[in-house]
């Protein structure tokens, strides 16, 4: 056992992920071993990529005093694990040494184990619930053995010259100083499939494992928070995992258009293009930004072109379908539309009800069923401010140590489930229910039965019922003056219909859509 020890702190001491430089000669061989356990732990949690970036190069300083010190080579670093994995780590640490109740994680200049700053450290149980941000701190370290760690962090906007091994990363690690970062979280085994976002997914699965170009482009679109960012995410780590001689770039139309115009600026376009011309897979967040902006249009339909002549993967995302991008050239829209596009619905109960309970499993957290049900029924907006709420409801647990239950939960996110509450108004609905089938605002309240007229009115009806806090009477009123036994027969003949009519499923769909942006 004492060589298998030795063995350990030997390999690990070769590595930044392992002890830092000679303080190793200060710990014991238990200290040691446990260290190696809950690094199993964590890359068999969290994956062997996101471990690799931003795990592995954590080393361990000290275990005294009931305190575990860790190292990170990087701000950065110190600070992504810190947010993300520092529960997690805290948690195993405890199970495997119960004398352990805190874990802290310190900047370290080298392999020696030299402190510059501290962060601040966690009790036992202590989350800090991960953000839903779409883009992290992106960090790495190098080490050799017997030589200083080299901190070769980058953050997304720093300008720096493109190396081959950044032509050959992913947006992660931001090497070439184009790309955006990506969320580690933002895997195909993290996205929570529905029937909402099915055919997305399948489709982003399929450009995903091919080795040729299935389709050409890929037009994401959807409302916010419904799971865009994250199927680009999940590409972009897939191809890096599977196929990591392809260079990918994964960016905001934001960020496209600013380094455009840097461009432009520094005379330098020439440059520009070939960086955008020559990636094997581009990933362009956001389209509807570039909206009204007709240099930056020029270049990316230039740039679209010349990739998709070229046989290069292509991969949009906007908050409308190419046909409804208001203020962008029709070629380019044409252009936009000509591949595969692809519809995330707005969530189910059901979906959200998945979510949470993927989520609250992913965190080690058991919430009772009629909490998920509760969250899922009354948070229906986006999945962000859906996992916004939980981080919150699980945070507060452990950091005050109150159980988690309904009471607690109205209690904590009061200001979330007010701002939730259904504000549409029957009007509105009715509105749009008319301008969507083409008929009259008041054929709402006439007492017209013409097939054309009366499903519009049953769907407004519905709609009214789901999506307002107004009880049965009240919106027979607002539709002639009708019955609450004529409101009830509406919501059921749509429900019914909803799971039999694929149409009219959609257009429900879009209508809630539409009504809750």
């Amino acid at each position: 056992m004492q060589h298998a020890v030795r063995d350990t702190q030997s390999a690990l001491g070769q590595s930044s992920g392992g002890i830092a430089g000679d303080q190793h000669a200060a710990l014991d061989d238990h200290a040691v071993a446990t260290w190696q356990v809950v690094r199993e732990k964590l890359r068999a949690e969290f994956g062997a990529t996101a471990y690799r970036y931003w795990l592995e190069p954590v080393a361990l300083i000290a275990v005294e005093a009931g305190v575990a010190r860790l190292g990170a080579p990087t701000r950065a670093m110190r600070d992504w694990v810190t947010q993300h994995y520092l529960d997690r780590i805290q948690k195993f640490w405890h199970a495997e040494d119960s004398d352990v109740h805190f874990v802290e994680i310190n900047i370290v200049s080298g392999a020696n184990g030299s402190t510059q700053g501290a962060s601040k450290s966690a009790s036992n149980g202590a989350s800090s619930p991960a953000p839903a941000s779409n883009a992290a701190p992106a960090a790495r370290s190098k080490s050799s053995r017997g030589s200083e760690s080299q901190d070769t962090s980058v953050v997304a906007d720093a300008p720096c010259q493109p190396t081959a091994a950044g032509r050959t990363a992913i947006a992660s690690m931001s090497d070439d100083g184009i790309s955006a970062a990506l969320d580690p979280r933002y895997t195909f085994d993290n996205f929570v499939l529905g029937k909402p976002n099915e055919f997305a997914y399948a489709a982003a699965r399929r450009l995903a494992e091919a080795e040729s170009v299935p389709f050409n482009p890929l037009f994401l679109y959807g409302g916010v928070g419904l799971g865009k960012t994250h199927l680009m995410h999940a590409i972009a780590w897939h191809i890096r995992r599977t196929q990591p001689h392809r260079t990918v770039i994964y960016l905001s139309a934001e960020k496209f258009m600013y380094r455009f115009i840097r461009a432009l600026r520094d005379k330098n376009t020439v440059d520009f293009k070939d960086q955008f011309r020559s990636v094997d897979v581009l990933m362009v967040d956001d389209v509807q930004f570039i909206s009204g902006k007709d240099s930056t249009q020029e270049e990316f339909f230039h740039t679209f072109n010349a990739l998709v002549d070229q046989g290069r993967q292509i991969i949009v995302s906007a908050d409308k379908s190419p046909s409804d991008l208001e203020d962008i050239e029709e070629r380019l829209r044409s252009r936009l539309g000509s591949g595969l596009v692809a519809d995330i619905h707005a969530t189910t109960y059901e979906l959200r009800l998945g979510i949470l309970e993927a989520k609250a499993e992913r965190q080690g957290v058991e919430l009772p069923q009629r909490v998920m049900e509760f969250l899922a029924h009354k948070i229906t907006a986006n999945v962000r401010e859906l996992e916004g709420a939980l981080n919150r409801v699980i945070a507060h647990s452990q950091l005050v140590g109150r159980e988690i239950g309904l009471e607690m939960v109205q209690d904590v996110l009061h200001d979330v489930l007010r701002a939730s509450e259904r504000r549409v108004s029957i009007e509105e609905i009715q509105k749009r229910v008319a301008e969507h089938f083409n008929i009259k605002v008041s054929d709402m309240h006439s007492a017209r039965r013409a097939r054309a007229v009366a499903r519009p009115r049953q769907v407004a009806m519905y709609l009214s019922k789901q999506l307002t806090t107004h009880s049965l009477p009240e919106i027979g009123r607002k539709f002639g003056g009708r019955d609450h036994t004529t409101v009830m027969h509406a919501v059921r003949k749509i429900e019914e219909l909803h799971g039999t009519d694929p149409s009219l499923c959609e257009d429900i769909d879009l209508l809630r859509r539409m009504l809750e942006s």
